[in-house]
């Protein structure tokens, strides 16, 4: 007996019934997978778990609304520990093995830079996060990062301009000898140069260097009037202890620059009164205004609280919310999973974040930089409630955003 078309089709859709082969209505309910790693233990973790939380709140407030086309968000997420030897083995498995549909890069210029390659070779969309310059060698036009710098000018000028402003002539430098501060420090020499400052000592040191009183020591005997320090957290915090403890000297008039960890929360608690007198890069303190910010750092809180993590989350966390904006805006804007199309919206659009609008030039960084340049004054031991208010943090630069004076010379601004 012949068996006609029809009841061909017939069967084949039993059978997809019957054994859970999923059909196009069943793939339409299934989640839509963001993929990334982040560090949730490690030496950037601090920021890494507070990010987290951020993204998870997206993650919520979306499904709370229904989703993208049609369906759920599922956060697919791994612990890079900040390593760059890992990073490159999580993102090949998100792809390969998981499936997901869209990549958040991990936190920080470190373990971001070993996978933009990969995304570049696949074709994929990455969305980055917090990272610098990771993607001047490499040139993937699918990359667009959610930070408020583009260039180590954007990152650094409040720091040299506010150093030329009181007179300084010379400068010292000391770096962390990894993919970040690097390409800051470089950055920041070159802008030394072209400022006409002598540079009087330079010195990169191992990520794993705890002990920071001979190089104080040298900076202190080379009398520099800047002091430029490209740091990560661990080192941040040690850095300033051995300041606190030996001095850099009466030549000094500013000290600071590029230090990453100074922005969190335990960090600064921790430290207290030794932060005095730091001029520091930041991307957002108490009396910056961008609309929708004070909703969502209110919410934070409160599930920073459940999963005790950085309660403040001043840094970093309306930053990765609005990462989850970004890639929101996109895939509604299009209607699509589609990469390519999803880099072509995002980089002729203007979007609409909690931390302001955001246009992205060819190289996919911000095309207008909204880092901050801040001082601490007036800071006391032990006392937590203090970071919640502006003039802890004194915004230097921008002009727009200026809330204070510079407290100069250094050794005086500490006291």
């Amino acid at each position: 007996m012949k068996t006609s078309r029809r009841d061909l089709l017939k069967v084949v859709a039993a059978l997809t019934v019957a054994t859970g082969i999923p059909g196009r209505a069943a793939r339409a309910q299934q989640p839509i997978r963001v993929g990334f790693s982040i560090a949730q233990t490690g030496p950037i973790s601090g920021g890494g778990q507070a990010a987290l939380v951020a993204l998870r709140m997206w993650a919520d407030d979306l499904n709370a609304r229904g989703g993208l086309l049609g369906r759920k968000v599922e956060l697919v997420v791994y612990d890079d520990q900040g390593s760059p030897s890992v990073t490159p083995g999580i993102y090949a498995k998100l792809i390969d093995v998981d499936k997901v549909d869209l990549l958040i890069a991990p936190y920080g210029s470190v373990p971001t830079a070993p996978i933009l390659p990969l995304a570049k070779e696949r074709k994929r969309l990455l969305m980055g996060n917090f990272s610098f310059q990771v993607n001047a060698r490499v040139h993937h036009d699918m990359w667009f990062n959610n930070s408020p710098w583009n260039d180590a000018s954007s990152w650094s000028e409040g720091f040299f301009k506010i150093g030329q402003a009181q007179g300084a002539r010379s400068i010292a430098f000391l770096a962390v000898d990894n993919e970040f501060a690097q390409n800051l420090a470089t950055g920041a020499r070159e802008l030394a140069k072209q400022a006409g400052l002598r540079t009087v000592y330079d010195q990169n040191y191992p990520p794993s260097t705890i002990d920071f009183s001979a190089m104080v020591r040298g900076i202190r005997a080379a009398r520099p009037e800047m002091v430029f320090v490209a740091s990560y957290p661990a080192d941040s915090a040690a850095i300033v202890r051995s300041v606190r403890e030996i001095g850099v000297g009466d030549s000094v008039a500013i000290f600071g620059g590029g230090m990453v960890g100074l922005q969190y929360t335990s960090i600064m608690d921790n430290l207290g009164s030794a932060l005095n007198g730091i001029l520091n890069y930041n991307t957002y303190v108490p009396g910056v205004k961008y609309e929708g910010i004070d909703g969502f750092l209110q919410r934070y809180s409160k599930r920073a609280a459940e999963a005790k993590v950085d309660p403040l989350g001043h840094y970093l966390t309306p930053f990765n919310y609005a990462i989850g904006q970004l890639l929101e805006q996109a895939v509604n804007g299009t209607k699509s999973l589609d990469h390519s199309r999803l880099a072509q919206y995002l980089r002729t659009n203007e979007m609409k974040t909690i931390v302001g609008s955001i246009r992205y030039r060819k190289d996919g960084e911000c095309a207008d930089s909204r880092v901050i340049t801040t001082q601490f004054q007036g800071v006391k031991d032990k006392d937590f409630e203090q970071f919640k208010k502006p003039g802890v943090q004194v915004i230097l630069h921008p002009e727009s955003q200026r809330n204070g004076t510079l407290k100069a010379p250094f050794e005086k601004a500490r006291a």
